[in-house]
């Protein structure tokens, strides 16, 4: 039998609006152990801010993080996936779109949860590197 996105997703990603600054959304990353929040539009996923694009898109640009906003950092062409689709389809669509993270949506498009890359990894492969280092305990 295969595995769906549900059988390997993490539930309840952590999910903003898309007015929370930058500061709150590192410290709401810090505090759920995250590095990315899902933005969102009322109830609707319209991006994804991840801790690198904090750095990249904000900080090293000189933009105050206390000023701003997620929306105006987020990469907003989302590729989604369902949580009946099956496990190959998130790796096909990783490996096509060259991201990390795939959130999971309902019909909606409200949050149910996040594909990473070191879920795959570790349902692929728990043995691999990439597998360990995903499963271990993070380091603080």
């Amino acid at each position: 039998m295969f595995k769906t996105v549900k059988d390997v997703m993490t539930e309840k990603p952590l999910a903003l609006q898309a007015g929370t600054t930058l500061v709150e959304a590192a410290q709401a990353m810090r505090n759920h152990d995250v590095g990315n929040v899902l933005l969102l539009d009322n109830d609707t996923v319209v991006g994804i801010v991840t801790d690198r694009d904090i750095v990249i898109r904000s900080v090293a640009e000189g933009q105050d993080p206390g000023q701003t906003v997620l929306a105006q950092i987020s990469s907003r062409d989302l590729t989604s996936l369902r949580m009946d689709q099956p496990v190959e389809e998130a790796v096909k669509l990783m490996e096509e779109r060259a991201v990390r993270r795939l959130p999971v949506l309902d019909e909606a498009g409200r949050p149910l949860g996040i594909v990473s890359l070191g879920d795959l990894a570790v349902e692929r492969d728990p043995s691999s590197a990439l597998g360990q280092i995903s499963e271990a305990e993070p380091n603080r």
